[in-house]
């Protein structure tokens, strides 16, 4: 986790286990496109694995993509808490969302070893940025915002949920929280390109 602040604003970047283990079931899954807004695959990609027979008898993949849906908006919204609790072998929070329940009950073992792996990769990540000050970027867009509107900035406090996705841009999920991939702050300029017009609405 990556604090960087001053007077009246924060900006916390994390990535989040919850997701992560959401993020493999989905791609798992084969439900491209799934969640509001749609986020892209998972880098490395995820061997697909055929949910059918799994979720046939509690209404098939159409209810599995409602149920997973419903479970990332809740993730996104209690970020960075995890709710509802993963409790294995039974997922028994679950039970009103039976086709999720059952591709967890199928998947959780490897769903967890691919989001160790990426938590520890992540971390790896927080080390080599800490080391070249690549985090310095957001507090040069918030001071140059700030300039702009001199007296007139307001106080904010911003999250970005950073996943390990194919495709380098950023969603904003809630009016002060983003999910963006990790790998876009490599190139500075897009960077500065998705997240810009966030600063502009909160400051």
């Amino acid at each position: 986790m990556h604090h960087t602040g001053g007077p009246g604003w924060r900006i916390t970047t994390d990535t989040s286990g919850p997701m992560l283990l959401a993020l493999y079931l989905k791609d798992c899954a084969g439900l491209n496109g799934a969640g509001m807004p749609p986020v892209a695959p998972a880098h490395p990609k995820i061997r697909e694995s055929d949910h059918q027979q799994i979720t046939q008898h509690v209404g098939g993949i159409p209810a599995l993509r409602r149920e997973w849906e419903a479970w990332w908006a809740q993730l996104i919204q209690n970020h960075p808490e995890m709710s509802p609790e993963l409790v294995p072998p039974g997922f028994s929070a679950f039970h009103s969302a039976p086709a999720l329940q059952r591709s967890l009950q199928a998947h959780f073992g490897t769903a967890l070893t691919w989001a160790r792996e990426r938590r520890s990769e992540y971390e790896q990540l927080e080390k080599k940025r800490e080391e070249r000050g690549d985090m310095d970027v957001l507090r040069e867009l918030v001071e140059e915002r700030q300039l702009e509107v001199g007296n007139g900035g307001r106080s904010f406090a911003l999250t970005i949920i950073e996943l390990p996705l194919a495709e380098d841009r950023a969603w904003l999920v809630d009016a002060d929280k983003l999910i963006m991939s990790e790998s876009l702050l490599e190139d500075k300029e897009i960077f500065r390109s998705y997240l810009r017009p966030v600063i502009e609405l909160l400051v």
